[in-house]
């Protein structure tokens, strides 16, 4: 292996920490935060770029809004969604009402493998920003420092091929030549696709079949030659 990709959420990090935590204390700011950003450049791109993903350039700010909060509820992987997520985590790891969870096996390996000059990526659905702030937050101190890049679905959907293709060739090494890590079976069965080693980090030890990717439970289980 040439890099190692890795996804957060279920990954290096508890899904209850995004799920039970992040997301719900953004979902509380929404209409506060851009009330009271309105007019700031990131909100303003926000909007229109929710305006364009719902092919009306005249939506009302009300009709915004209230795009957003049904993605919010229904947890979808949309890009203008994630990033006003991560404006608003960004207030709350500022503010100290926030801290960035990571599983310590994680942290161990990933130390590990940076110490011998393999190279981590990270690729998420949640922003780079959002990503950032949460490995800078991190209960263990500033982690960034661990990463070589960063990936969000601006390059593509996390269960779409093309999208390990890219960020492949981002990275400037060819595709079995890189580590894709996930607790996710599609984002797998897409990573293999495009010709991706992958392993299953399945935590919970799921009695779902594997798919054919090597299946760890832990970080230490992973070996990397």
């Amino acid at each position: 292996m040439r890099a190692i990709l890795t996804d957060i959420e279920g990954t290096t990090t508890r899904i209850s920490s995004v799920r039970d935590i992040l997301f719900p204390f953004a979902r509380r700011r929404i209409v506060d935060f851009v009330r009271e950003r309105h007019g700031d450049p990131e909100v303003t791109a926000i909007f229109e770029e929710v305006r364009r993903h719902e092919g009306d350039p005249s939506l009302s700010d009300a009709h915004v809004v209230a795009c957003l909060l049904r993605w919010s509820d229904a947890d979808q992987k949309v890009t203008p969604l994630k990033t006003l997520q991560g404006l608003i985590w960004a207030e709350g790891y500022a503010r100290g009402d926030l801290r960035g969870h990571v599983y310590d096996d994680a942290l161990a390996s990933m130390r590990a493998w940076r110490a011998r000059g393999l190279p981590l990526y990270v690729y998420s659905s949640g922003s780079i920003a959002a990503q950032k702030l949460l490995f800078r937050h991190a209960e263990a101190g500033d982690l960034t420092g661990l990463f070589s890049g960063f990936f969000d679905t601006t390059i593509g959907s996390k269960l779409a091929a093309p999208s390990y293709e890219a960020i492949a060739q981002s990275i400037g090494a060819s595709a079995r030549d890189i580590l894709f890590l996930s607790d996710h079976l599609g984002e797998l069965d897409a990573a293999r696709t495009a010709g991706l080693a992958t392993t299953w980090l399945d935590r919970d030890a799921s009695p779902e079949l594997s798919g054919g990717h090597p299946r760890v439970s832990t970080f230490a289980d992973i070996r990397v030659e």
